[in-house]
């Protein structure tokens, strides 16, 4: 069987999983330089785990993937919700309910390898090592959601408290732009727990009210994913943000 065959049959098992369509040229891009090419189960896998990785406004999905309303930002729309599911990444996070000095020692804990869950501080490995290429024997069953974040520990979902509420901004194929905002905790979204470039199935009937997507766990699916890049510039420019805030309020 020809590549465009099996990018053909690796698209019909996304499809299946609930995600939008990538493009056929862009599936056969991802396979694997093998002959023959492993198993259609291992294949759907690494191209999914590619999709996770890969910047989605970059003609990754097919022209008829669904993608926000035009409008969805405008804060004169008191209410809407999304038609359809919508595949988006993750673009910012922030923690609302943290003041800014805390913010400061949350990520200065996980460049160091730490993050506290009450009392107790848990150092986490730090060695950056980067994942192998999917093939023979591997389903992608990697937890993408909890990798590292810019090569530094990350820390397991528990680490962030129930009453967190966190704003995010979401970028959709079409490279609309939204904030989303935890209506109702969802365990995934944290800081050093959800990456930059992570990617999320907003689901269809999610409310959009004054311009903010309201996210709660019945219509936001963390499918996870990172794009390096992204990552490591955001949390060293947050950091030193974060930090000349806080110095100018000592200041002030």
């Amino acid at each position: 069987m020809n590549r465009l065959s099996k990018a053909a049959e690796v698209q019909n098992g996304l499809h299946s999983q609930g995600l939008p369509s990538p493009t056929l040229a862009w599936i056969q891009n991802a396979l694997p330089n093998r002959d023959p090419l492993p198993p259609l189960l291992a294949l759907i896998a690494t191209v999914k785990a590619r999709l996770m990785a890969a910047d989605i406004t970059n003609a990754v999905l097919d022209s008829s993937a669904p993608s926000f309303p035009a409008n969805i930002a405008n804060p004169e729309v008191k209410e809407t919700k999304l038609e359809r599911d919508v595949l988006v990444q993750v673009l910012d996070i922030d923690n609302l309910t943290k003041s800014k000095w805390e913010q400061v020692e949350e990520l200065e804990a996980i460049a160091r390898g730490e993050q506290t869950t009450g009392r107790e501080m848990i150092r986490l490995p730090t060695n950056g090592e980067e994942e192998e290429e999917l093939g023979y024997g591997s389903l992608a069953t990697q937890n993408l959601s909890t990798a590292r974040p810019g090569g530094r520990g990350g820390a397991a979902g528990s680490g962030t408290p129930k009453n967190s509420t966190h704003r995010l901004v979401l970028q959709d194929c079409k490279g609309n732009k939204v904030y989303g905002l935890e209506l109702k905790r969802i365990d995934k979204i944290g800081i050093g727990t959800l990456n930059i470039g992570e990617k999320i199935i907003v689901k269809k009937g999610a409310i959009v009210a004054r311009g903010v997507l309201l996210l709660e766990p019945s219509t936001c699916v963390i499918m996870g994913g990172k794009i390096d890049a992204w990552q490591k510039a955001w949390f060293d420019g947050r950091l030193t943000r974060l930090k000349e805030t806080v110095g100018a309020d000592i200041r002030g």
